[in-house]
């Protein structure tokens, strides 16, 4: 799928869809980082056993590779139109660690504390891919499990600890009723078909033929995204941005 931005609305993105596909098109961010080495204090987590804090940027923020450092990025406000909402994964007196967006996967960064507006997210969904299924946690206990498409051999379905960064409208029938677009980057394709970027997301089957492959075992039959059936991909309506997406081998 490919993104873009709408000049006349801040907030919105059209979505336009190459059957199979699923990378999506995205402004280049030069000055993203890879995961710096981690803080050796650490406070006690605040949240809730099974929950995430999040943090919602009301404007650009300076990122750093360490709590305090000088500044050596910027972490936009907005991502396609829509809030910055991304999960904290550590915290230091002042300071939270948090994951990007952009590439490279597993960008993080740290911004100051007071940058950002905290949240929490009660969920987190797990994409197995040895299984073929995707599951979601709430408050730490499964609330549900379904049979997912994944990506095939020649186009994986990468690994590692993402989240998701928005939902958005369905492009067409064949996606479902709704897309969700996670941090997540295909390492196989770099560029899908010239959109300059290939991210992975959530969404409907695509065709009938392919609802029929995932059938209750799971298929791996995408360029990378994961597929669900359209009834079970209604059931995460109510997942909210910045909540954890782990995408595990086994």
């Amino acid at each position: 799928m490919f993104v873009r931005r709408v000049g006349l609305a801040a907030v919105a993105v059209v979505v336009t869809v190459v059957a199979g596909g699923c990378g999506a098109r995205i402004a280049s961010h030069p000055l993203v980082t890879s995961k710096p080495h981690r803080a050796n204090v650490v406070e006690a987590p605040v949240e809730p056993f099974g929950t995430t804090l999040t943090a919602t940027l009301q404007n650009n923020v300076p990122g750093s590779p360490s709590p305090g450092a000088p500044a050596n990025l910027e972490v936009p406000s907005t991502w396609y139109g829509y809030p910055t909402i991304v999960p904290v994964i550590d915290r230091v007196q002042g300071w939270d660690e948090v994951r990007l967006a952009q590439r490279p996967n597993g960008s993080v960064t740290w911004i100051p504390s007071a940058d950002a507006v905290t949240g929490l997210t009660p969920y987190r969904i797990v994409v197995n891919l040895q299984t073929m299924r995707l599951t979601v946690f709430e408050d730490g206990r499964q609330i549900l499990d379904f049979p997912a498409g994944i990506g095939t051999p020649d186009d994986p379905t990468v690994t590692g600890h993402f989240f998701m960064t928005m939902q958005v409208p369905a492009p067409n029938a064949g996606y479902g009723p709704f897309v969700l677009v996670t941090s997540a980057h295909s390492d196989s394709i770099t560029d899908w078909a010239n959109s300059g970027d290939a991210i992975i997301a959530i969404h409907g089957p695509i065709t009938s033929y392919d609802d029929s492959r995932i059938g209750t075992t799971g298929a791996a039959i995408s360029h990378g995204c994961i597929r669900l059936h359209d009834a079970d991909l209604a059931q995460l309506s109510t997942i909210p941005a910045g909540t954890p997406v782990d995408i595990v081998a086994s």
